[in-house]
């Protein structure tokens, strides 16, 4: 008899207790919202991270895609005298490179040093566009975080606010509201602007790498411009 009031006992303590777990269950959404006004935030944030990277990965993977043969061909064309025709090669590919190229080839005739300088204007115009928005999403990376703990804050004075509202009669779910904007906020800070962080340095040694693609470029440009005057004067000796 004692063994079944026990066992029956345990029985209801445990179906009690399955409902309260469940009711504690929390979705990713469900702390999105606990988090307050501030998560709105960080989501735009984090939408504009990603749009700015899609956009300048692509930009970048463009840019960086030319024939490796493509320089070659050029003084081929130029010792032949074929202008239009490696005009028209630069003009086929959507790089930096080629139009640094082409800009080059369109002052042909005018001395050397005017040419370099219109090839380094233009160059110092690609990484502009190259690293247009990037400023922008160095600031996601560094105001992610701190708009996180500007929640955090935000949270603990609402927590402490309650407190000192409650008197005596302190409860534990007059806290939960803003300990919910201190945890989740900081997160989300975070996490915005790890990514954006991340994203920013990659992209960052990316472009660094194709700019150093383009000033090697320039430099054999120029050393092929420099070519048929060194030969006229071998000719001449």
């Amino acid at each position: 008899m004692l063994f079944n009031l026990l066992q029956s006992g345990l029985d209801a303590v445990s179906v009690e207790a399955v409902p309260q777990q469940q009711e504690m269950t929390l979705s990713f959404f469900d702390l999105f919202l606990k988090g307050g006004a501030l998560m709105w935030v960080l989501l735009a944030l984090s939408f504009v991270a990603i749009y700015i990277f899609g956009k300048k990965w692509w930009m970048i993977r463009k840019a960086g895609k030319i024939d490796k043969n493509f320089m070659n061909d050029i003084h081929d064309y130029l010792h032949e005298g074929k202008i239009k025709s490696a005009v028209t090669l630069c003009q086929k590919y959507d790089s930096p490179v080629a139009r640094l190229v082409e800009k080059g080839i369109e002052r042909i005739g005018r001395p050397l040093s005017d040419i370099q300088t219109a090839v380094e204007n233009m160059g110092n115009v690609e990484v502009a566009r190259l690293e247009k928005g990037l400023p922008i999403l160095a600031t996601v990376a560094g105001g992610a975080p701190m708009i996180g703990f500007l929640g955090t804050v935000m949270g603990m004075v609402q927590a402490f606010f309650n407190m000192a509202q409650a008197g005596n009669n302190i409860d534990i779910t007059l806290l939960s509201g803003g300990i919910y904007v201190a945890m989740v906020t900081t997160v989300g800070g975070l996490i915005v602007g790890i990514i954006a962080y991340f994203g920013y340095n990659w992209l960052t040694s990316q472009i660094s790498d194709l700019v150093f693609k383009m000033e090697s470029t320039i430099i054999d440009f120029m050393d092929l411009l420099h070519e048929p005057a060194e030969r006229r004067e071998t000719d001449k000796e």
